[in-house]
């Protein structure tokens, strides 16, 4: 879509944020491209679990819908085990902590109006 079809049909687009794992941000990007829809994935860090990946997605206001629908289809939640790590201070076996289940995946998404788009 170029600026003068939005302008000319006056075309309520959206920009949609997707903070998603590093590791689903292929599968969206390659979804989003069988859909015929643009992005751009920013790698944007992380903190404890894992990086994390900033998609930046331009659409129509209609596509908003079909957007979330493949972020929660290819971004789901899922669980890990983890094993903390055990201090070297106290070498005991009892001192050894167990495994604990950590909920990992999912997106944030963003969606906010865009005043004005451009495709150069």
């Amino acid at each position: 879509m170029s600026e003068q079809a939005g302008e000319a049909a006056d075309i309520e687009m959206k920009l949609v944020v997707a903070v998603v794992q590093e590791g689903d941000a292929s599968a969206l990007l390659a979804a989003l491209r069988a859909a015929r829809i643009g992005a751009t994935e920013i790698a944007t860090g992380g903190f404890r679990r894992g990086a994390t990946s900033t998609v930046l997605i331009g659409v129509p206001a209609e596509q908003v819908a079909t957007v979330r629908a493949l972020v929660s289809q290819h971004c789901g939640r899922r669980h890990r085990l983890h094993l903390p790590y055990a201090s070297a201070l106290d070498p005991s076996p009892l001192a050894m902590p167990e495994r604990f289940d950590v909920e990992v995946g999912g997106a944030v998404l963003f969606v906010r109006p865009i005043v004005r788009f451009e495709r150069l």
